[in-house]
């Protein structure tokens, strides 16, 4: 296995590329985001077609192409230093067979997002490029804490994270170490057997999810099951579960883990040994703090549940 490159160290002033490669946004939705880019000390580039509308079945930020350039851009632009998706939605999968690295193999660069993003993240991987499973620059209906954003910028300039997790009755105790690979569960589920899939033999695998009927996130699993996923990980890290089954929309950041759901994935796990969290803070919910994707990481389920990169 290739040795993973992870970006070097952003410095003040550094510019941090701005793109929307899957669902629209509006310029009013980044103002706060943007302001805080500013704030923390860099400057912050808005792509051609960010705010571009394309509807096409679902509205999308452009047409395919518009959306590849606007990454291509800011895959190779030398005086681009970080990569901040704008949100996530649908349509990142359009864009795997499009990427190009020329320059970005030579100058690396983090790139930060989530939910949809996880297509692009796994890809990245499968090139031997870290990334950070991280707030988008869009705030959700949910909102955003401070430390969501804030332990991104730590990351991208050399910090590494801590995290001391909340003990859930399901739970399966041990330890484990290896490299951290996932991100959204439908995106996980959807590039299963094609060649942008993340590699799972020995890794720990993260998964969060929204808005899945439970009977959905039943299938999912079950898709893993029968590729041999929970055969070759080495842990599992379950994050956020929000709006799952019927319910509508949920208003309460502290109700982000749906039980039902951590209990359909406790079940499906029944027959394995590894350890399991259950609530980690990540996914598409208030409190989302950063993961590192393709870092070493050490996770240990007992009383105290912790997760080390």
């Amino acid at each position: 296995m290739k040795k993973v490159i992870f970006p070097k160290n952003i410095e003040q002033g550094a510019k941090i590329a701005l793109i929307s490669p899957a669902g629209m946004v509006t310029e009013d939705q980044l103002q706060k985001g943007m302001a805080l880019i500013r704030e923390k000390g860099f400057e912050p580039v808005v792509g051609k077609y960010i705010f571009t509308k394309y509807n096409h079945g679902y509205n999308y930020a452009g047409t395919e192409k518009e959306r590849i350039s606007d990454l291509n851009w800011a895959l190779n632009d030398d005086e681009i230093s970080a990569i901040w998706a704008s949100r996530g939605g649908y349509g990142s999968q359009h864009l795997l067979q499009h990427l190009k690295f020329s320059k970005f193999k030579k100058y690396p660069k983090w790139y930060i997002g989530y939910s949809d993003n996880t297509a692009i993240q796994s890809y990245l991987l499968k090139n031997n490029f870290a990334s950070i499973h991280g707030q988008t620059i869009k705030t959700s209906s949910f909102g955003v804490s401070e430390d969501s954003y804030d332990l991104v910028f730590d990351i991208m300039q050399g910090e590494k994270p801590f995290y001391n997790v909340e003990k859930h009755l399901l739970n399966k105790n041990g330890s484990a170490e290896g490299q951290l690979v996932g991100g959204n569960l439908a995106l996980i589920y959807a590039l299963l057997g094609t060649p942008y899939s993340f590699k799972f033999k020995n890794k720990i695998l993260f998964i969060e999810d929204i808005g899945e009927k439970f009977y959905a996130l039943d299938r999912m699993l079950m898709s893993l099951e029968l590729a041999g996923v929970f055969r070759k990980i080495k842990g599992l890290i379950v994050g956020g579960m929000i709006n799952m089954g019927e319910e509508k929309e949920n208003k309460n950041y502290e109700e982000s883990f749906d039980e039902f759901a951590c209990q359909i994935i406790s079940e499906r796990l029944k027959k394995y040994d590894f350890p399991v969290i259950f609530g980690f803070p990540n996914g598409h919910i208030f409190n989302n703090k950063p993961l590192i994707i393709g870092a070493p990481v050490k996770m240990e389920v007992s009383d105290n549940v912790m997760v080390q990169f």
